[in-house]
C-alpha cells in the first residue's frame, strides 16, 4: 500500500512539473510590471507569474507560523500534562496494591 502512495504522488509531481514546463513556455512574452510606484524591466510573464506565486507561499507560510506555533505549544502542554497524569495513575496503582492484605 506504500508503494502505491508513493507512485500515485509521483504521477502527481510529474503531472504539475508538466504543466509548469508547459506554462513557461507557452508564456514567453516579455512584459514590463507596473507597480505604481516604480516599473519593473520587461521579464517573460510566466516569470512574474511565478515570482507571484512563490510570494503568496510565503506570505501565506508567514501568516500561519503564528497559529502553527500556537497549536505546537498546546501539544507540548498537552503532552507533558498527560505524562504527569499517567505518572499520578502509576503511582496510585501501586498504593493500590500496596493495600492489599
Amino acid at each position: 500500500m506504500r508503494w502505491l502512495k508513493g507512485v500515485i504522488l509521483a504521477i502527481i509531481l510529474l503531472a504539475v512539473l508538466l504543466v509548469g514546463i508547459l506554462f513557461a513556455v507557452n508564456n514567453q512574452q516579455p512584459m514590463p510590471l507596473n507597480l505604481i510606484w516604480i516599473e519593473l524591466p520587461a521579464v517573460s510573464l510566466s516569470v512574474w507569474l511565478l515570482g507571484a506565486l512563490a510570494c503568496g507561499v510565503l506570505l501565506g507560510m508567514l501568516a500561519m507560523s503564528g497559529v502553527y506555533l500556537r497549536l505546537r505549544t498546546l501539544l507540548t502542554r498537552a503532552q507533558r500534562h498527560n505524562q504527569q497524569q499517567r505518572k499520578e495513575l502509576d503511582r496510585l496503582r501501586v498504593q493500590e496494591l500496596k493495600e492489599l492484605p
